[in-house]
């Protein structure tokens, strides 16, 4: 079974004016396509062609780059999309709880993720992971991710950012702050918060 791209559960407007229809379309159907297209081509014809991607990250020392790299960009794309969402919702009392007791507010966290995102050199991604039970706040270089088994912070990822240019240079150009700041209006806090139950259970 090769890998697929997934559905978006929102219309390709639908994040307007925060994240455009454009860089939407080109971020999923494009960028994200090509990471999955390239890593069924990596991993045509070896043992691992056929394993979860969650178990491909946790042992992706033992592959070739371009495993690394689109494996990771088809694994946390996919997070991505689904933490998305055109309502606003807020997390569920647990989330609520763990973010209180990690980072003092949601605030605190928001300003701790954007952080994390605006000061990451080049290309990368903000995570918000459950590490030993806890919230923990990093970044990682490229497409690389918490889960992986060469990650500095290691965990289990419950919300990525992405900080990529093809994220929000159609329509924030070089300002990637501002483009954390508007992200935060289209967080789906309800598969955020199912992701930290499932990882806390």
């Amino acid at each position: 079974m090769a890998y697929t791209l997934p559905a978006l559960s929102f219309a390709a407007d639908a994040l307007e004016p925060h994240i455009d229809a454009l860089t939407m379309q080109i971020h999923h159907g494009k960028h994200h396509q090509a990471y999955v297209d390239n890593l069924n081509k990596a991993l045509a014809g070896t043992d691992s062609e056929n394993k979860p991607l969650e178990e491909l990250m946790e042992e992706i020392s033992k592959h070739p780059v371009a495993v690394r790299n689109n494996g990771g960009g088809h694994y946390n794309h996919s997070l991505f999309w689904s933490t998305l969402g055109a309502h606003s919702t807020q997390p569920s009392a647990a989330l609520a709880a763990a973010i209180d007791a990690a980072f003092g507010s949601l605030d605190g966290l928001k300003e701790k993720m954007s952080t994390a995102g605006a000061t990451r050199f080049g290309s990368g991604w903000a995570w918000l992971t459950v590490t030993d039970g806890k919230l923990v706040v990093s970044s990682t270089a490229n497409q690389d991710n918490p889960l992986m088994d060469i990650a500095e912070v290691k965990g289990t990822p419950i919300l990525g950012i992405d900080v990529w240019e093809h994220a929000y240079y159609l329509h924030y150009q070089n300002r990637r702050p501002d483009y954390l700041k508007a992200i935060w209006n289209v967080i789906n806090w309800d598969a955020v918060s199912a992701n930290f139950a499932a990882a806390t259970k």
